[in-house]
């Protein structure tokens, strides 16, 4: 599909993002899911940002590439799996949150070693897809494990702060954090789930 949409306002892609298909293929195995929310990161002026004032290191060195390239990273344990926006000079990306799972659940449940809350969640998505920092960082979409789609469409779109980042200032009350409206398939603050999952 044309990933062009990332190259423009991160805060415009990051909810063209929502509902996109995303497949990987780990280890022989494909699994997919629909994106159900994501958070949008604005590198240079974001104080929660990894490249806040153009900061640059080899754990976030590949938010310093164009979009469409993946980045990966850990923490406390758990891989995050982001999506580059703009350019090499704008390290702006997109993380990607929930999904709503579609294939390889059973492949999902034995990774998360349970059978659901499988993916609402940005370290538990990862785990349910076998996506590891070593394998994906600084691929890019469509050119590798990884693959994204055209997928569904939402019926809304809620925007509300993002989350785990606290101590980041006016950052935390920015409204940069994206849900498809009424899918039970979003972390931390459940809703209830509208008959259709929020899809159009």
């Amino acid at each position: 599909m044309d990933l062009s949409f990332l190259a423009e306002d991160t805060l415009t892609a990051a909810q063209t993002l929502l509902g996109k298909k995303i497949t990987t293929m780990t280890d022989g195995i494909v699994t997919s899911g629909y994106i159900t929310e994501v958070e949008a990161y604005l590198g240079l002026e974001d104080k929660a940002a990894h490249a806040y004032q153009g900061r640059r290191t080899k754990k976030n060195e590949m938010m310093y590439r164009d979009y469409g390239t993946v980045y990966v990273y850990t923490m406390h344990g758990h891989h995050c799996m982001n999506f580059i926006t703009k350019d090499e000079h704008s390290p702006e990306g997109v993380l990607i949150r929930g999904l709503e799972p579609v294939e390889g659940i059973e492949t999902m449940q034995m990774r998360r070693a349970r059978l659901d809350h499988l993916t609402d969640g940005p370290g538990k998505l990862t785990q349910s897809m076998g996506i590891r920092r070593d394998q994906f960082n600084g691929t890019r979409l469509n050119e590798g494990p990884l693959m994204i789609s055209a997928g569904k469409v939402p019926v809304a779109v809620q925007a509300s702060k993002r989350i785990g980042i606290d101590n980041k200032e006016e950052a935390v009350d920015y409204l940069y954090r994206f849900t498809v409206a009424g899918n039970p398939y979003v972390s931390k603050d459940r809703v209830r789930p509208a008959v259709d999952n929020g899809w159009q």
